[in-house]
This record gives structure tokens, C-alpha cells and sequence, in this order.
């Protein structure tokens, strides 16, 4: 890190052209190669990965995936816009991927018309699975269909392929938070030029990410949500990082330091700190690993590109511009007043009102919170993972209409069809049962193949695709019927593949969350020589994202305020939200337990005192905490203004966790909890802090008191009133 600090303040400029010339050429190198970014679902081994094959290999034309194409006649029956519809669907035809389509005019076509005569739909099959499609060939549909909402004709369009049409992408709402963390930002340094650094590193750190990523995705297909999920977190932590070595090095100018001496120290401190939690973030972010899903490494890969580059342009970029800005990083009154004193007189922070009740009442305070969080993740106990339907989306939306007119005409479960398919045997037994079941509308079929050597089935369920009644239905069809029926069969269709996705996240859960606690607490014991603490700080992020999902549970599964943030009444959480969000809140959780508890430690080392370590280091630490913090919740809650259901739900889920972790947790629980526990906290046995490496993640800052003196830091009763001064 000296290096690093020294090479970064001796030359700045060299370092700005260094990133510059990065980034520029990412982009114009990814411009070059191009980019892979799709979504890919495969799941090898499931059943419904076996019905996908199977239909590729004896129904070819109905392999690939299909959107429905929904019509409804504004006034008069569906037969008077005939014409019409048949002249969109000739424009479809044409399209290179489109492989058949049924129209509900042909004569072999069943129950494409609704009983009223008013709601009609075909379906349009491609050639290949949605995140194989050009997308080229989706927009041209699209276009098709909007051109044809005219004429007294409403028109949709619904469907795996057509869902790509509505990726997350970064818009006015997101644009409105960054500005909005800019304000926060100026109204915490009082300095225009101050406040732009953080945002300058952020911004050039996510630009570099995102291209590498890009890259990345030629040798492994990035999912559609990965550059968005990097612009939100390389915001918030990009931002966050770098308020940290800022921060510390307005405190050294204040106390008089040299511009590169205080830049360097920033560093070799707070800039260690930020590399240990950026660690903390991928050891959280390693457990997405463990599904072994495509989709889910995708998106790891993402955030640990964008936390790399977070990290690199907070120990590199930001030094280089505090290096160039000098002074000019104090407001004007700072100035003027270290130019009259070579140092600004402040006092040591003293404990606010709520920080002193803290001390005074631990055990009050702790249960108070304890009380908060609790309340909070009582919903999170009613937790059901699923995929909502394309139901949830914005009113308006092609995917929205199509589906409305879907369940208008025709009941909702028509919005999610199972296909059936079996390679050898007669599917008539099976049939036969499955219309008996209470919870199916219709079955279509049996069906069989060009060449007589397979056979399938096609099922309506009563139910709509994110109703549970529809995946139990999946369940009694694979675990009852098709036994009883004596047939070699596979359930395919979005449902049945999103009930196997759902069950494969499921059984990585325990896994996934031992290896993201354990780690994290060994990195934890590792740096602050404690067995207590890192089990404390592991248990409050456990309370803290129990409680975000609380939160989410209420909003986007019960439906509680949805009008407000613009999603449907209420459906399952997506499978994948909660390991996203457990790993990125544990990571970022881990980054404020390191910047609290690292400087705790730093005063009880030196002053052999918990009590005052502990109230020190709040007063130090807090407000900077809460000030990132902010910004945090500002950022990630921005998302909610997105189009994305999951984007909307990862953004509130951030958000609402970051706002708990700090304004609760970090001031509050964690400081209480180390006052009851007293010299408990700095417990370790021997045998352990043997085995355990020795890490200095704080560095040496030569002590900066508010005084302005440096003295050394050697041991003693000099080091202990140092610190005390500090």
C-alpha cells in the first residue's frame, strides 16, 4: 500500500492517463470483439432440461421457445379485424427466426378464440430457446405487433423471447440518485471539488467494468441483468470507497499535514481498510458459485468485476486526484482558517445525545433494536421463491397487455402451458388423468411427431404460471400421473423449468450460506484477533438481511405499497433474489463492520480500555458511516424507478438493508452489544492466534491528532494518549 500511495502521489498525472488509456481502450477493444449478453437457463440434468431436449430432437418446429401474440377487437368480434391479423402474422412469417406460427384461423387451430368471440391469440415458435435468438429478430416481432395496435386493435406480446425486450436498463430515476448522493456528498466535505472525486472514481471504475465485462461475457454469456447489476452496485461501493480515503485525508490537511504526506497516509489507513472490504464482498460474492447456474455466475462475475475496479480506482485514482486538487478539497473557511493556524483547532467528536444513551443503557438500547429487527423479518418466515409472471409487469407494457387479454379471454393459466412429451408409449392413459385434475383447464393432444416415435401433450392449468397451484400441479403430474400412466415422460414449458431452477437454488442454500458466513468470519477473525467479534458482526448481518427481506416479502410477495414502486399485487421472489442480496448485504454489511470495529480496536489496543474504545471510535467513525451509508440507500433505492420487477426489488432490498445495517446495526446494536461484553470482545485463545496469519488492515498514519502534531508510533503510555488524542 506505500507503494502504491507513493507511486500515486508522485505522479498523479501519470495515473489519470494510465486510467484514462484503460478505459478507452476496454471500450474500444469491446466495441471491436463485441459482447455476449443473453440470459442462459440451461439446467442439465433437471426434467425439464430432458423435455427441451427431447422436443428439439423428434418435434423440431416446436423445440424452440414461443410468444404469444394476443389480439382483442376494440368494438365488434375478432372475425371483423381479420385482415388485419392476418397481414401482422404474414410480416411475422418473415422474420429469420420465427419457425411456425398457428394462427387462430387456420381450421386445425383449438381454442385460440375466446368463447365472446372478441380475444384472440397465435403463437409464434423460434427456432432456438430465447437467450439463443438474435435479438435482431425479437425487436423486428415487436415492431410488428406495435405497429399494429391501431384500427380499433389492441395487440401484445408475451413469452420467454419477448421478456428480452424488457432488460433492465438505467434511466431517469437512477440519474436523479446519483445527483441526489452528489448533494449529500457536498453537504458532508462543504467542497465542490471534494465532493466530485468520489464521483469521478465511481464513474470510471463502473465505465471500465462494464467494458470488461463485456469482454468477459465472449468466454461465458453475461445475463441481461449483469451490466445493470454493476451499475448499481459499482455506484454505490464506488462511491462508498472512496468517501473513506477522502474523509481521512481532509482530517490529515485539517491537522496540518503536507498534501502527498496526508494523501499517503489516507492510503496505507482508510485505503487498506477499503481493500479488506472489498475482500469481505468477494469471499460473499463466491458463494453464487455454488448452484453452478450460468445465470447466477454470470452475475457474480459482474459484481466482483465491478468491486475490483471500485477497489483499484480508490487506492490509485482517487490518491492521484487528492494529489492535484491539494487544498482545495476544504471549503473555503477551512482554508483560510488553516492558513492562520497551520492546523484547524477542532476537539475530539464527542458522543452525540443517542450515542451517549448507548453507553449509559447497552442492554436497553440492544433490546430496542433487537425489537426493530425482529418486527421487521417476521414476513421473511412466509418467504416463497418462485418467478412471478408477466402479470407483475408495468401496465401498459406488450408483455403486460398480452397477458391481461390472455387471462381475459381465455383464464390465466393459459399464460403458462405445459408440454408433455415422451418418446415411447401411448400419452392417452396420461391424458386422461391430467384432465381429471381440479386444477386444469384443458389438455390438447395426444400429439404425435412427424415420424410416429414420440408423442406430446399440451396443458392448460386453471391456475396462472406464478399461482403455487400451478407448481403443485407440476409436481402431481411428475410424481403421480406419469407413474401411474407406466410412460417415459418429461414436463417442459416456462413453469415446469422455472420450478426446476427454483428447487436447484433451493438445495445450494445451505452450502451457499456456509461458505459465505464461514469465510467471512475467518477473514474477520483474522483481522481483529477476536473469536467474539466476528461471530457478533456474522449474527447482526444475519438480523439485517432477515429483515430486508422482510421488507421484500411484504411489498413484492404480499403486495403491500406495490402501486407505489409500479409491480403487480403481489408473486413469489424470484429464486435468485435472495442469494444476490444475502451475498451482496453480508459483503457490504462486513464493509462497515471493518471500518467501525477497525478503528475500536485501534484505540482498545492502544489504550487497553473498551468502554473508551468503544465510544471513541463510534464518535469517530458513525458519522462518516452514516454519511456513506446515505449515499448507499439513495443510490440502490433509485432502482426501484426501474421497469425490472427484479431490478426494482434488488434496489429496494439494497436499499432498505444498507439503511438498517447502519442506522441501526453499526451506531447502535454492534456498539451496545461490545459495551456489554466489555473485554470479551478482544477474547481469542492462544492455540488460535498462532494458527491464525497476523494482518494489519489499519496501517500507520504516524497518529494525526486534531492538534496537528505527529508523534511516532512506538508503544507505551505515549501510543495509549495518542490514540486518545486521536
Amino acid at each position: 500500500m506505500k507503494t502504491i500511495a507513493r507511486f500515486s502521489t508522485r505522479r498523479p498525472l501519470a495515473v489519470m492517463l494510465g486510467w484514462l488509456t484503460l478505459v478507452v481502450g476496454l471500450q474500444v477493444l469491446v466495441a471491436a470483439v463485441g459482447q455476449d449478453i443473453r440470459d442462459t437457463y440451461a439446467l442439465p440434468g433437471s426434467d425439464s432440461q430432458a423435455a427441451y431436449d427431447l422436443l428439439e430432437e423428434r418435434f423440431p418446429t416446436t423445440a424452440g421457445d414461443s410468444d404469444t401474440i394476443a389480439f382483442k377487437a376494440a368494438s365488434g368480434s375478432i372475425q371483423s379485424q381479420r385482415d388485419q391479423i392476418d397481414a401482422v402474422l404474414a410480416t411475422l412469417a418473415d422474420v429469420p427466426s420465427v419457425a411456425s406460427i398457428t394462427s387462430p384461423f387456420q381450421p386445425d387451430a383449438v381454442g385460440q378464440i375466446s368463447p365472446d368471440g372478441t380475444i384472440a391469440f397465435a403463437t409464434v415458435t423460434y427456432s432456438d430457446q430465447a437467450y439463443n435468438l438474435p435479438i435482431e429478430d425479437i425487436e423486428a416481432v415487436s415492431h410488428a405487433v406495435a405497429d399494429a395496435n391501431r384500427d380499433g386493435l389492441v395487440v401484445g406480446q408475451a413469452g420467454q423471447p419477448a421478456s428480452r425486450l424488457t432488460n433492465p436498463e438505467v434511466g431517469a430515476g437512477e440519474l436523479i440518485g446519483i445527483a441526489i448522493a452528489a448533494v449529500i456528498l457536498f453537504l458532508a466535505f462543504g467542497s465542490l471539488v471534494a465532493t466530485t472525486v468520489p464521483l469521478i472514481s465511481a464513474v470510471v471504475a463502473l465505465t471500465g467494468a462494464i467494458a470488461t465485462l463485456g469482454l468477459f461475457s465472449n468466454l461465458s454469456p453475461a445475463s441481461t441483468s449483469a451490466p445493470t447489476l454493476a451499475v448499481l452496485l459499482g455506484l454505490g461501493i464506488g462511491i462508498d470507497y472512496a468517501l473513506f480515503i477522502v474523509n481521512r485525508h481532509r482530517i490529515g490537511l485539517r491537522a496540518g499535514r503536507e498534501v502527498r504526506e496526508s494523501v499517503r497516509a489516507s492510503v496505507t489507513t482508510s485505503g487498506r481498510a477499503v481493500v479488506f472490504a472489498g475482500i469481505t464482498v468477494f469471499i460473499a460474492l463466491a458463494g453464487m458459485f455454488v448452484p453452478q447456474i450460468a445465470f447466477l455466475s454470470s452475475l457474480a462475475i459482474a459484481a466482483a468485476i465491478t468491486v475490483a475496479f471500485s477497489v483499484t480506482a480508490s487506492i490509485t485514482l482517487v490518491p492521484a486526484l487528492l494529489t492535484l486538487y491539494g487544498h482545495r478539497v476544504l471549503s473555503r473557511r477551512e482554508r483560510h482558517a488553516l492558513s492562520q493556524h497551520g492546523a484547524i483547532p477542532n476537539a475530539a467528536p464527542q458522543p452525540g445525545r443517542f450515542a451517549r444513551l448507548v453507553e449509559r443503557r447497552p442492554l436497553v438500547t440492544s433490546l430496542a433494536a433487537l425489537a426493530v429487527l425482529g418486527t421487521l423479518a417476521v414476513p421473511a418466515l412466509s418467504l416463497r421463491l418462485g418467478n412471478a409472471d408477466q402479470g407483475n409487469d408495468p401496465v401498459g407494457s406488450p408483455t403486460r397487455t398480452a397477458y391481461d387479454l390472455v387471462a381475459e379471454g381465455f383464464g390465466a393459466g393459459a399464460n403458462g402451458t405445459l408440454v408433455v412429451v415422451a418418446e415411447s408409449g401411448s400419452l392417452g392413459t396420461l391424458a386422461a388423468n391430467i384432465s381429471a385434475d381440479a386444477d386444469v383447464a384443458a389438455v390438447q393432444g395426444p400429439i404425435p411427431n412427424a415420424d410416429g416415435t414420440a408423442q406430446m401433450l399440451v396443458v392448460v392449468p386453471a391456475t396462472s404460471p406464478q399461482d403455487v397451484a400451478t407448481e403443485q400441479l407440476v409436481e402431481r403430474i411428475r410424481d403421480e400421473y406419469v407413474p401411474e400412466a407406466g410412460v417415459d415422460a418429461h414436463i417442459g414449458g416456462s413453469v415446469a423449468s422455472q420450478a426446476d431452477f427454483t428447487d436447484a437454488i433451493a438445495d445450494s442454500l445451505p452450502l451457499f450460506f456456509a461458505i459465505v458466513i464461514g469465510l467471512s468470519v475467518i477473514v474477520l477473525m483474522v483481522a481483529f484477533r477476536s473469536v467474539v467479534l466476528p461471530l457478533v458482526g456474522a449474527a447482526m448481518n444475519l438480523l439485517s438481511a432477515l429483515a430486508a427481506f422482510g421488507v421484500i416479502v411484504a411489498v413484492f410477495q404480499w403486495g403491500w405499497g406495490h402501486s407505489i414502486i409500479g409491480i403487480g399485487e403481489g408473486g413469489p421472489v424470484e429464486p435468485f433474489a435472495p442469494l444476490i442480496l444475502f451475498a451482496l448485504l453480508f459483503g457490504l454489511s462486513m464493509d462497515y463492520q471493518v471500518f467501525l470495529v477497525s478503528r475500536i480496536a485501534e484505540l482498545y489496543h492502544g489504550t487497553g480500555d473498551n468502554a473508551l474504545a468503544v465510544r471513541r471510535g463510534l464518535a469517530e467513525v458513525s458519522r462518516v458511516i452514516i454519511a456513506a451509508a446515505s449515499i448507499m440507500v439513495v443510490v440502490f433505492g433509485s432502482f426501484v424507478t426501474s421497469d425490472s420487477r427484479v431490478m426494482k426489488l434488488l434496489g429496494l432490498g439494497l436499499a432498505v438493508a444498507v439503511f438498517i445495517d447502519a442506522f441501526v446495526v453499526r451506531v447502535v446494536l454492534v456498539p451496545a452489544i461490545m459495551r456489554l461484553l466489555g473485554r470479551a470482545n478482544w477474547w481469542m485463545p492462544a492455540w488460535l492466534d498462532r494458527i491464525l496469519p497476523h494482518l494489519d488492515i489499519d496501517g500507520d498514519d504516524h497518529a494525526i491528532t486534531e492538534s496537528g502534531a505527529e508523534r511516532g508510533a512506538g508503544p507505551g503510555a505515549g501510543r495509549e494518549r495518542e490514540l486518545v488524542d486521536a
